[in-house]
């Protein structure tokens, strides 16, 4: 080969890996983020953690200025989404809306959970926490958490309640409640709230522990009465109606979250990044009024390590409830 157009040759290889590498290294070293974030909640449009992830992800792309996209993945009690961003790319730009639920029930009660979620995910931090509260329907004949104690000591059985679902919180509400008591009660799954708010408002369910952000509605429109929520203090929108334990109930507590994870191995400084942005996202007066004003909830905004201490605890604590209850996933 001619050496005059071989060295030439030569040149402009170097050049082209050269640039190659440089434009590698600019990539690399861009500001995070750069581009678009994907927020997955794993469950359909309108429930809680749905409504929590538009909320937050308006303000947090506000702050990062770049777009924060919702994409609901539901299926499987919230597996399927969780399960995609466990298998997403660890770059930071794929993050997990999700609740209590596929977080520290699901691998509790099911045989077998497709990730694990102390190791699988890295958490941001917890959004908020929120409750349930147990009501019956304004015609009911029972007056008190008492009577209905009362009736299902005397007629094991008889008295029916609605869930969302097996393992749902509603569910171990009053599974909870049955064990406290000493009362047997009938379990009735329902796929959603609202099936089982329309038994329950035509009397096929004599109560049901349903969240306070959607039985709140109803029962200032009268429609349902109150007689205890299901955390340790009373609820913002519920100010008169007290806890299971000021009810006589003592220990009972079934407070559920809902936080923002990350797939495992995302890098420490975009964990650190995310909470910051996330933590000034719910000091904002918008998401205030959004969140726990209107929707009853209590917003938290901690550190990683604290939201990751949380799900350990809660682990541990719905796996022996879930374990004593003999509570079998369908």
């Amino acid at each position: 080969m001619n050496m005059p157009l071989f060295r030439t040759l030569c040149w402009h290889l170097t050049f082209t890996l050269g640039a190659l590498a440089v434009g590698s290294a600019q990539a690399q070293t861009q500001p995070y983020p750069s581009r678009p974030i994907k927020m997955v909640v794993p469950y359909p449009a309108g429930g809680n953690a749905d409504i929590t992830g538009r909320v937050i992800a308006k303000k947090m792309g506000a702050l990062l200025n770049v777009p924060v996209i919702v994409e609901n993945r539901s299926g499987a009690n919230g597996m399927i989404g969780t399960d995609a961003v466990v298998k997403a790319a660890a770059d930071g730009y794929t993050l997990l809306m999700a609740a209590s639920g596929p977080i520290v029930i699901n691998p509790v009660l099911y045989a077998k959970v497709p990730y694990d979620p102390v190791k699988d995910l890295l958490p941001i931090s917890q959004v908020l926490s929120f409750q349930y509260v147990l009501v019956v329907p304004s015609s009911s004949a029972l007056n008190s958490l008492n009577e209905i104690v009362q009736q299902g000591k005397a007629q094991p059985g008889k008295l029916s309640y609605g869930s969302t679902g097996i393992g749902g919180g509603g569910h171990l509400a009053g599974e909870m409640f049955s064990m406290l008591s000493g009362a047997q009660f009938n379990h009735v799954p329902y796929k959603g709230s609202a099936p089982a708010l329309v038994d329950l408002l035509g009397g096929q369910l004599a109560f049901t522990f349903d969240t306070v952000l959607t039985a709140s509605p109803l029962i200032q429109e009268k429609r349902l009465r109150a007689f205890a929520v299901s955390g340790p203090k009373r609820a913002r929108s519920l100010p008169s109606i007290p806890t299971m334990q000021e009810a006589g109930f003592k220990d009972f507590d079934i407070t559920q979250f809902v936080g923002l994870l990350a797939p495992a191995g995302t890098e420490p400084a975009m964990i650190q990044r995310l909470n910051a942005v996330t933590v000034q996202a719910l000091q904002d007066p918008e998401v205030i009024e959004a969140l726990q004003t209107k929707g009853g909830n209590d917003l938290v905004g901690n550190s990683s390590a604290a939201f990751a201490d949380l799900i350990k605890r809660e682990l541990t604590m719905y796996g022996a409830l879930i374990k004593r209850a003999e509570i079998k996933a369908e």
